[in-house]
């Protein structure tokens, strides 16, 4: 099975903050690497082009809730 057609995959964790803040779910976290994890998001509708967005430094989103999303991620990654 191609996973890439039904999952979105990240080690960014900017990245991964701002697909969880624009309202993407994020699916998982695959720890399988002990060095990096990677974050693993349903692939749905408009996440390629969010993707770009926050490449392209054209994605707005809350400060606010982008750090929340940040220190989320973090309490994730440490406490699981």
């Amino acid at each position: 099975m191609d996973y890439s057609n039904h999952y979105f995959f990240t080690h960014d964790l900017g990245l991964a903050s701002a697909l969880v803040v624009a309202g993407f779910p994020l699916d998982h976290l695959d720890k399988t690497n002990p060095q990096k994890v990677k974050f693993v998001f349903n692939r749905i509708e408009g996440q390629d082009e969010a993707v770009q967005a926050y490449w392209s430094d054209q994605l707005s989103l809350s400060v606010l809730s982008y750090f929340n999303a940040v220190k989320m991620l973090k309490n994730r990654i440490y406490s699981e």
